[in-house]
């Protein structure tokens, strides 16, 4: 990731004091950060404070250092904005153009990628007006990530928390990769997309389960840079130990039972269904017949075998809905892109080309696994099939990346 010239805004809520390990992060990774806060937020964290880690002067008003016209050139010279917090007050300020403080002239004379990560109570996060002044900046090419459900001040819980600063840092990160620096727009805006990740596990008794040896990076990785891009994500979320990307909706299961109704719910068949779904996760082709409700006890004589039966297959019924609803008169075909993932161990792109043709999804991300190879690593290297017959081939590296060419190819599909 490039060097970058960021601006942090920071608006007046109890989560200000996580802004600073964002401020930590940016820094850290050699980014210039100046720091733009609100008068209010100053009540929080005080200036002496963002001045010492970001390394910049701070101020709030456009009447100081008058000479070098801040209330222009912090805005003209970012290569991002973000505002962590982001209040009701500031969404509802840059929504309508006002400009009462060097944070929301900053916001009107920067032309540079700007993301907000709301943070207030839920009542005021689920006002229409708030929900309007979203949707306004959405439209306007802003990234609005949703705040995360959990514990808000005092007693209350529910949407409108902050999230980890870490994951603010991520969605920050693929911005500034394929902002403006990148000469690339946020193509994913106003689509839904549904990712299944990590690994389905089926029970044998209360203690012992079949599994596999999925971490969910990559179906993670596919979310986060989605979000970035300016997607509505829902995350099916199989058995991974991993934080909550930030703006994703996330869905907990355990069964590749559990994930086929997940899936199918988040996804839907029809004009109110997702755009795409991409099945990243490594759902068990088998379960146990029957589980015992007891510890199966170890004993001299031989356990008895235990018998396997055939799991729903996710990724076929996806496409066999759409061909279905297709057929009965469909202008279009819901969810419009369906790309699936497949782990060989051999003959790679043989199995790919048989799966792609057995599953009707679009594309198939097909990618060799094994001992250090996939599951369970920070980078990957796949070849990602076309229905039409096309292939493309993405060298190892970060998933991030991979995770970039396939929302490419979803992208062009559906364009």
């Amino acid at each position: 990731m490039p060097v970058a010239s960021v601006v942090l805004g920071v608006s007046a809520g109890i989560a200000v004091y996580k802004s600073c390990e964002l401020l930590r992060l940016f820094t850290e990774s050699g980014h210039d950060v100046r720091v733009v806060p609100t008068r209010d937020a100053l009540r929080f964290v005080g200036e002496p404070t963002w001045a010492a880690l970001s390394g910049n002067p701070v101020t709030t008003e456009v009447w100081e250092s008058v000479h070098e016209v801040p209330h222009v050139r912090i805005g003209q010279r970012a290569d991002l904005v973000v505002v962590a917090p982001a209040t009701a007050d500031v969404l509802a300020k840059a929504a309508h153009g006002l400009a009462g403080d060097l944070l929301t002239n900053t916001l009107l004379t920067a032309r540079c990628p700007v993301v907000f990560a709301p943070a207030m109570h839920t009542e005021m996060w689920e006002h229409p007006a708030t929900r309007a002044n979203v949707a306004t900046l959405r439209a306007r090419g802003a990234v609005v990530i949703e705040p995360a459900v959990g514990r808000l001040t005092g007693a209350d819980t529910g949407p409108g928390r902050l999230p980890d600063p870490a994951e603010i840092f991520e969605i920050c990160r693929r911005v500034l990769v394929r902002g403006v620096l990148a000469g690339r727009a946020l193509d994913l805006a106003g689509r839904h997309v549904v990712i299944s990740a990590g690994g389905t596990r089926e029970v044998i008794d209360p203690v012992r389960f079949i599994g596999n040896r999925s971490s969910g990076l990559q179906g993670y990785a596919l979310a986060r840079t989605a979000v970035a891009r300016g997607a509505e994500v829902t995350l099916v979320s199989a058995n991974v130990a991993l934080p909550d990307p930030a703006g994703v909706k996330v869905v907990r299961v355990e069964s590749a039972r559990e994930l086929r109704e997940a899936v199918l719910d988040a996804a839907g068949v029809g004009p109110d269904g997702a755009d795409a779904v991409v099945m990243a996760a490594a759902v068990a082709d088998f379960r146990p017949d029957r589980r015992s409700d007891t510890k199966i006890k170890k004993s001299s004589a031989e356990p008895d075998p235990i018998r396997l039966v055939k799991n729903p297959d996710v990724l076929a019924e996806l496409g066999s809905l759409r061909r279905d609803a297709l057929e009965r008169g469909g202008r279009e075909p819901y969810p419009r892109v369906i790309v699936g993932f497949a782990a060989e161990t051999d003959d790679v792109l043989a199995n790919g080309r048989a799966k792609l043709a057995r599953k009707g999804c679009d594309l198939l991300v097909v990618n060799q696994v094994g001992e250090g190879l996939g599951f369970g690593t920070p980078d990957n290297a796949a070849v990602v099939l076309r229905a039409d017959g096309g292939a493309v081939e993405i060298q190892r590296g970060p998933k991030e990346d991979l995770a970039d060419v396939v929302w490419d190819l979803v992208a062009e599909r559906l364009s």
